[in-house]
């Protein structure tokens, strides 16, 4: 497969950027997501890759191999579009063969690529359909196989899920990821789809605003995000984030709550913040804890129930809700008042100002 460089590469349309400059190596067989709203600069990130989309400035290594100005034809890379782009008056077959024609191949080689391919994503008896007659799992299923019957050096991937409902997306999200593994293919999935990112990638790149916010594992963009953006984006729900004022190990906070601080957090906030400053705590609804000598208290505004669990929607004050996931045992009546504590070390410290996340001495 094939090792994908990005050395400050960006993209500026007249004076606006719809990438900043950004440095990111998929190593071979790696499986990358690049993650984010509309607009963020991921779409456009992947088409530079493929040679869509040129770059502004900055190199794209295949290999090590300068792929920078070549032709999209000579990069040996694969690309599954969102809307499939099958040719509608061709068969499965013809379609799937269309590439290997492209280039030549034999009449030999080319029917054992697609028996393999076929064989690979059970659609051996989808050969002689055209795309009309399939069903949108299907389509993309001979998309996938268009792709991989060529046996390129590298997967890209934009929103291929996009289009297919919800019982679709589950089943092809895992025929894509079993397909990854059993290939070992270097591959770069785009999607705006957080919960597609953490159960796909090997790692994330979560994007924002054409910037480039937090590159990592699913766990470590979960649990340890490094802006206000990514705790934000991250999660479903996302983190609970609510702003005080940082006084000497204790974070007076919205409600009259005082939230006194972690050991573990005492040193580097200490050293970071100083005595005191304006912070923001977050938290997962999963480090929640109801308890009746809680430090925190909260009114229950709502309840959902999510079959293994309830989640809690908390009111603070007239602006604050936070989220609390208790067990599905534990029931909560609208308007009652609860305390509860927050697992000490699945807390995280922001700066108000930078949004930015504290370093920490909490290892998760």
């Amino acid at each position: 497969m094939a090792t994908i460089e990005l050395q400050q590469v960006e993209k500026k349309f007249g004076e606006v950027y719809a990438v900043q400059p950004m440095n990111l190596t998929i190593r071979d067989g790696e499986f990358v997501v690049l993650l984010g709203p509309s607009g963020c600069g991921k779409t456009t990130t992947l088409r530079m890759i493929s040679g869509l989309e040129a770059v502004t400035a900055g190199q794209i290594l295949l290999n090590g191999r300068d792929v920078t100005w070549a032709h999209p034809s000579d990069r040996d890379i694969a690309f599954v579009f969102q809307f499939f782009a099958l040719y509608p008056h061709l068969s499965a077959r013809q379609n799937i063969a269309f590439p290997l024609q492209a280039q030549g191949e034999s009449r030999a080689v080319i029917e054992q690529r697609i028996h393999e391919v076929s064989r690979l994503l059970r659609i051996e008896h989808l050969l002689h359909q055209r795309p009309g007659a399939l069903s949108g799992g299907d389509q993309q299923r001979v998309a996938l196989a268009r792709a991989l019957v060529r046996r390129p050096a590298a997967f890209l991937m934009d929103e291929p899920l996009g289009a297919l409902d919800a019982e679709f997306r589950e089943s092809m999200r895992a025929e894509i990821k079993r397909l990854h593994i059993d290939q070992h293919a270097t591959s770069v999935y785009v999607t705006h789809d957080q919960i597609e990112a953490m159960a796909m990638g090997d790692r994330i790149v979560v994007m924002s605003n054409a910037v480039v916010q937090q590159v990592g594992t699913p766990a470590e963009v979960y649990h340890n995000p490094r802006s206000l953006f990514v705790a934000r984006f991250i999660g479903s729900p996302g983190m609970n984030l609510i702003a005080g004022d940082y006084v000497e190990g204790v974070l007076n906070l919205p409600g009259g709550n005082r939230y006194p601080v972690p050991e573990s957090w005492l040193r580097p906030l200490q050293q970071q913040v100083g005595r005191g400053g304006k912070v923001v705590l977050g938290f997962r609804p999963e480090a929640a804890r109801v308890t009746d000598d809680g430090p925190l208290h909260a009114e229950v505004y709502a309840s959902d129930l999510h079959g293994s669990y309830n989640m809690l929607h908390l009111s603070v004050d007239s602006s604050d809700i936070l989220h609390a996931r208790v067990s599905r045992q534990e029931h909560f009546p609208v308007g009652a008042r609860l305390r509860f504590d927050l697992h000490p070390d699945w807390v995280r410290f922001f700066n108000a100002e930078t949004e930015q996340a504290y370093e920490s001495e909490v290892v998760s």
